[in-house]
């Protein structure tokens, strides 16, 4: 492994999320806001715990109660008297039904001049969720739309119709009551009504979109779950303010300004990469030979969110699997190196953001006797990346806007 190399996406890594933290988009978000009636706290995602806190450290006791629903090992402490509830991610589990059942609950019976604070975050479809069929129902179907390579988009347009809160019904179960929505967008595009799949946000998705997902990945639905699919979600919300706040954007910008710090020439592909792992990691490495022997520093910078398609059992992520797919194309090439990371701090079901790969991992693996093809055939990853050292943990973060994937050229 590169020293030098690893430590410019160490440093990289650390302060591009640093630069996406929730907190101050939540203190800008309120700044100036005045709410006449009770004000109650509901936060999902994987950034709930730290937007929640943002939120408590504004507003204090003006906060009459909260329920805060994130990730397993995301809540960081307690929060005044609010309810701090961890769940599973990306497949929603009994805890994920609780925790959303809790909030149901503290928005019941509200008054029209009392207001619902609503922060939410990436990864709120899986942890934010009570279900119209049965819970092993929900995972199998959503553990079907994870493995056959559907995007976010599609993802979302189905669960929003299994859902009693998604799609815009936790807006309709706040009514009368008005909510005021933060929202850290992690589709690209930032797209309201598909973040967490639009919980207080009015549907722009139709069934026949959704018929037409089932079919076109051969879903496997009950007929409870096929009759949800012909039921549509609501058009018109009339007590809901929304601001967005954090993007993949501002991950990308703040990778860019750490690149130059440290004395590359950033260059911006894209913000909205969205295609396979595997083909982001090639394109990269493509993009580096293409560079190779220029003499000049460079640093490519992709954000957005790939996907894996499943085609083995291993462990790993799709930052992970992008890494590793770019090894092959730059193996050999010096001064080369790529990495890609989850700005949430987790990829996958692993305990790793990301990964990390530079001209000499290939050969590192190959010495013992490892073939990149075949780990990326069983979507194993994790333990190709952890022998070389380049897994990258950060652990959570607290954020939660997309992936950044670096391609670094040092002369």
């Amino acid at each position: 492994m590169d020293k030098i190399l690893r430590s410019h996406a160490d440093a990289i890594v650390a302060a591009s999320i640093k630069a996406v933290q929730p907190d101050e988009a939540v203190s800008r978000a309120l700044a100036g806001q005045e709410f006449p009636g009770r004000v109650v706290l509901v936060a999902a995602g994987k950034a709930a715990w730290q937007m929640a806190k943002a939120a408590y450290d504004c507003m204090g006791s003006r906060i009459d109660a909260g329920v805060v629903v994130t990730k397993y090992d995301h809540v960081m402490g307690p929060i005044g008297n609010f309810t701090c509830c961890e769940a599973g991610h990306p497949v929603p589990d009994e805890n994920s039904f609780a925790g959303t059942q809790k909030a149901l609950d503290l928005v019941a019976d509200l008054n029209p001049t009392d207001t619902v604070l609503f922060l939410l975050s990436g990864g709120g479809s899986a942890l934010f969720e009570k279900p119209l069929v049965p819970g092993p129902v929900l995972q199998d179907i959503t553990n079907q739309l994870l493995a056959c390579g559907a995007d976010i988009i599609e993802i979302n347009t189905i669960r929003k119709r299994l859902s009693a809160v998604k799609g815009g019904r936790f807006a309709q179960a706040c009514a009368p009551a008005q909510v005021f929505s933060i929202v850290l967008s992690d589709i690209l595009g930032d797209p309201l009504d598909m973040i967490a799949s639009g919980p207080a946000v009015p549907d722009t998705s139709t069934c026949g979109q959704a018929v037409a997902i089932a079919e076109k990945y051969d879903l496997k639905l009950t007929d409870e779950a096929k009759a949800l699919l012909t039921r549509e979600t609501p058009k018109r919300l009339d007590n809901v303010t929304t601001q967005i706040n954090g993007s993949v954007r501002e991950l990308c910008v703040a990778a860019a300004n750490v690149a130059r710090e440290l004395g590359y020439e950033p260059i911006t592909l894209t913000d909205q990469l969205v295609c396979q792992a595997k083909e982001a990691g090639s394109f990269l490495a493509s993009v580096l030979k293409t560079h190779a022997g220029s003499g000049r520093k460079l640093a490519f910078i992709a954000g957005g969110e790939t996907v894996v398609h499943l085609t083995g059992h291993g462990k790993g992520g799709r930052n992970q699997e992008l890494a590793l797919a770019a090894a092959v194309g730059i193996d050999g090439i010096p001064g080369t190196a790529v990495f890609s990371v989850g700005s949430d701090g987790t990829d996958g079901p692993t305990d790793a953001a990301g990964g990390y790969v530079d001209y000499q991992t290939a050969a590192e693996l190959k010495a013992r006797g490892i073939a990149i093809y075949h780990v990326l055939q069983d979507n194993d990853a994790y333990h190709a990346l952890q022998k070389t050292g380049g897994l990258i943990i950060t652990g959570p973060t607290g954020t939660n806007v997309n992936d950044v994937a670096v391609a670094l050229l040092n002369g």
